[in-house]
């Protein structure tokens, strides 16, 4: 009876072996099966994006702005809905902004700017009487003017990366690649709104969108002259039957020169505000620090005072 105890237990014991090799064969399938979806279809993942820390605390408190939508909808001052919605688009929609969302985070940043501003008149701080108006309304003009910001950088990244695209583009195309394929090829090296905008033209063109449709969406989410230029050139090579190749070489040349100009006219601009930040800023206070080191001298009696200046 004893021995057939020990038996039973050395054969479950070995079943339980088995059962766990099987188990860890299963987990490294499955950790392999995983690498190698993700290998296939990482050219169509265009739009996944690492979540910063500082993405999620801001996301956690847009979520607070869902409960203001509907009066965000109602008061639209300097903010009508198809102008946000636009605006909304060439920015990239940070933060997975909505537009509801986007109309409620408004008047709650208008309300906290209320409450600090009445908190600020109890404990009786500095201009706190201006400061209980100021408040509430640099919160709601505070978040137009953030997007319009965000909107104008997008458009100005996607116009300095349209360049080098371009590049990479002719290279491939005349090397005898399609253009669908070359931008599946070539899109998930670059980051930003290059390679937003044109995964989701593939991604469009995929789901059976005609090209032409997709063309025009390009041009509705954005309005970079160059990026505008690019789409329509491409549309009118199509129409025309010019080389894809050639009009890719030709609009980076382009670009290349018009951006050539950019820099030499912000150059232009930057001197006359070096000259009143000189003229209005740097020159009182060297004058104030040259008196107040004379006033300083006379105060003390001394005598050598323009010695310095010998």
């Amino acid at each position: 009876m004893d021995g057939i105890i020990v038996i039973v237990i050395c054969l479950c014991l070995l079943f339980f072996a088995l059962s766990l090799r099987s188990y860890y064969k299963y987990l490294l399938s499955k950790d392999k099966l995983k690498e190698s979806i993700k290998e296939k279809t990482y050219v169509y993942n265009f739009f996944e994006k690492k979540i910063t820390r500082r993405e999620k605390i801001v996301s956690k408190m847009l979520q607070y702005a869902d409960d203001f939508s509907s009066i965000g909808q109602r008061i639209n001052f300097f903010s009508e809905n198809a102008d946000v919605k636009r605006k909304l688009m060439q920015a990239g929609y940070p933060y997975q902004l909505t537009l509801e969302r986007f109309q409620g985070l408004k008047i709650f940043l208008l309300i906290t700017g209320a409450i600090v501003g009445g908190l600020s008149l109890v404990v009786r701080l500095p201009f706190a009487e201006v400061a209980v108006i100021i408040y509430p309304v640099l919160g709601y003009m505070g978040t137009l003017l953030w997007l319009n910001r965000k909107a104008k950088q997008r458009q100005d990244e996607l116009s300095f990366q349209l360049p080098d695209f371009l590049d990479t583009m002719s290279v491939t195309l005349q090397a005898g690649v399609g253009l669908d394929q070359a931008l599946r090829d070539i899109v998930p090296y670059f980051e930003g709104p290059v390679k937003d905008e044109f995964g989701r033209f593939i991604q469009e063109t995929d789901v059976g969108v005609p090209r032409a449709d997709a063309y025009q969406g390009l041009l509705d989410r954005n309005d970079s002259n160059e990026f505008q230029l690019l789409i329509k050139s491409l549309i009118q090579g199509e129409r025309l039957g010019v080389p894809i190749s050639k009009t890719f070489k030709n609009q980076a040349e382009e670009m290349r020169k018009i951006k050539k100009e950019k820099i030499k006219e912000q150059a232009a601009k930057a001197s006359p505000k070096v000259t009143l930040i000189t003229t209005f800023i740097v020159m009182p206070t060297a004058l104030i620090l040259i008196g107040g080191l004379m006033a300083i001298n006379i105060f003390n009696d001394n005598k050598d005072l323009f010695n310095v200046f010998k």
